[in-house]
C-alpha cells in the first residue's frame, strides 16, 4: 500500500449529539444542527466548507424504508439543507463506513480536491425490532442464510465467538471485562445513552443470552445520534483554535469470498491484512500507540481487533483481556472513550471523537498523560477500518 501523500491533513473541530434511543428532533436536523457546531468548534463557518463525506449505510435489518433526511442523510441531502454547494460530495459505500469516510475526506483534502471536509455519521433507530425480517423472498447469498433463521448480527457474532470459544479453550464470560469496561467508560460522558449507569459484572452475568453465549451487554443498543469531524489541511490548522490533530495512515478491509464473514479465520487473517495497510501506510509501529480505540459494537469484535493488530497472538485475545488487558488499570486505554457498548450504536463515532479529544488535548478530566499517537477502529477488522492519528504531521 502506498503511504499517505500529499498536503497534511488534520482534524480541526469536532461534535456529537446527545446520544437516545429516540431523538425528539428528525435526524436530518440532528445532523445540519451537529455539523454546524462542529463547524464552528474549528472555528470556521459554514462558507469555509467545500467539501462533504459520509456513509448513509442504514444500520437495520428489519426492511425499514431509506429516506433520506429521516433514516439516514447523504452527504447530498446535507449540502443542500447547508445551503452550500461544495467542491466535492461524495459517499463511502462499503462496511467501515466512519473509517472509510475519513479515507475519502482526506484523499479529497491531500490532493486538493477540496481544502475543507466535513464527515458525519448519523444514525437512526427505526421503529420495530431491529433484528425484524420482513423480506418474504431472499435472494444471493441471504437465500441460503435468512430462510433458515440465520439472520441479524446477534446471531451471525455468536456463531463466530461460538467457533473461537471452542478453538481456544476461552471462557466465554470474558466478554464481561469488554462491556463493564465500556460503560465505565461510557457513563462518565453527558453525551452518552449510558451516561451516569455504569454496569457491573454481577449486572452482565445476570442479562440473559440473545444468541449462543452472547448476552444483552456484549450487544451496542440502537439510537439516535450524530457525529461529525471538520478536517482541513495542516497548514490552515496552525491558525485555527484547537491544536490539530492529524491522519496518518489508513486500513481498510473488504469482503474476498462469499459468505467469508461468518468464518473466524477468514476475519482473523483478513484483520491482520487490514493491520499491515495500517502500519504500511501511516509507517507507525504498535509500540508508538498510546491512544488505541478498538471497535466494539459486539464485545467479540474487540478481541479479534486486539488480535489482528498485534496486541495478541491468534487465539490469546482471550487470556489478554482475562489477565486486566483491558480495564481500568491496563497498560493501554483500549476502551477510553467507552466505545459502542458504552455510549450507544455510533459506529465508530466514538473511537473516533476519543482519539481526536485525547490527541487535541481536550479530554478534560479524562485527559491522559501520554497522548500522541493513536488509532480509531470501526466494525470487523476483516471488512471494515481502522485510520491512525498524531500529534505532529509524519
Amino acid at each position: 500500500m502506498r503511504r499517505f501523500t500529499g498536503r497534511t491533513v488534520a482534524v480541526v473541530g469536532a461534535a456529537h449529539s446527545r446520544i437516545e434511543r429516540r431523538s425528539s428532533m428528525s435526524l436530518g436536523a440532528l445532523t445540519v444542527r451537529t455539523v454546524l457546531e462542529a463547524i464552528a468548534d474549528a472555528g470556521l463557518t459554514v462558507a469555509d466548507v467545500d467539501g462533504l463525506t459520509t456513509g448513509s449505510h442504514l444500520p437495520s435489518s428489519g426492511g425499514q424504508a431509506i429516506v433520506d433526511g429521516e433514516t439516514v442523510v447523504t452527504s447530498n441531502w446535507l449540502a443542500e439543507h447547508l445551503g452550500i454547494h461544495p467542491r466535492f460530495v461524495s459517499g463511502f459505500q462499503g462496511r467501515g463506513q466512519l473509517s472509510g469516510s475519513v479515507q475519502l475526506a482526506a484523499g479529497m483534502v491531500a490532493s486538493g480536491l477540496a481544502d475543507t471536509v466535513v464527515v458525519h455519521r448519523a444514525m437512526a433507530n427505526p421503529p420495530g425490532s431491529y433484528n425484524d425480517n420482513a423480506m418474504t423472498v431472499a435472494h444471493g447469498d441471504d437465500q441460503w442464510r435468512a430462510p433458515f433463521g440465520f439472520w441479524g448480527a446477534p446471531i451471525q457474532i455468536a456463531m463466530l465467538w461460538s467457533e473461537y470459544v471452542q478453538r481456544y479453550k476461552a471462557d466465554p464470560d470474558v466478554l464481561a471485562a469488554v462491556a463493564v469496561e465500556a460503560r465505565r467508560n461510557g457513563s462518565q460522558l453527558p453525551w452518552s445513552y449510558w451516561y451516569g449507569k455504569p454496569l457491573s459484572r454481577e449486572e452482565y452475568l445476570a442479562s440473559p443470552t440473545i444468541a449462543g453465549t452472547i448476552r444483552k451487554h456484549d450487544c451496542d443498543i440502537p439510537v439516535d445520534g450524530v457525529g461529525a469531524f471538520v478536517l482541513t489541511t495542516g497548514e490552515r490548522a496552525r491558525d485555527l483554535p484547537h491544536k490539530p490533530v492529524y491522519v496518518a495512515g489508513f486500513g481498510q478491509g473488504g469482503l474476498r469470498k462469499p459468505g467469508e464473514l461468518w468464518s473466524l479465520d477468514q476475519v482473523l487473517d483478513g484483520g491482520r491484512e487490514t493491520a499491515a495497510m495500517l502500519w504500511e501506510s501511516s509507517g507507525l509501529r504498535l509500540e508508538d500507540i498510546d491512544v488505541p480505540q478498538i471497535y466494539d459494537g459486539f464485545a467479540p469484535i474487540s478481541l479479534f481487533w486486539l488480535e489482528s493488530l498485534g496486541w495478541c497472538g491468534r487465539g490469546e485475545a482471550a487470556a489478554f483481556v482475562a489477565d486486566g488487558g483491558i480495564g481500568p488499570d491496563a497498560p493501554l486505554p483500549f476502551l477510553s472513550g467507552g466505545g459502542a457498548l458504552g455510549n450507544g450504536r455510533m459506529h465508530g463515532v466514538p473511537q473516533m471523537l476519543e482519539v481526536y479529544r485525547q490527541l487535541s488535548g481536550r479530554a478534560g478530566e479524562r485527559q491522559l498523560a501520554k497522548a500522541t499517537a493513536g488509532i480509531a477502529c470501526h466494525a470487523y477488522p476483516h471488512f471494515g477500518g481502522v485510520v491512525a492519528y498524531t500529534t505532529e504531521p509524519l
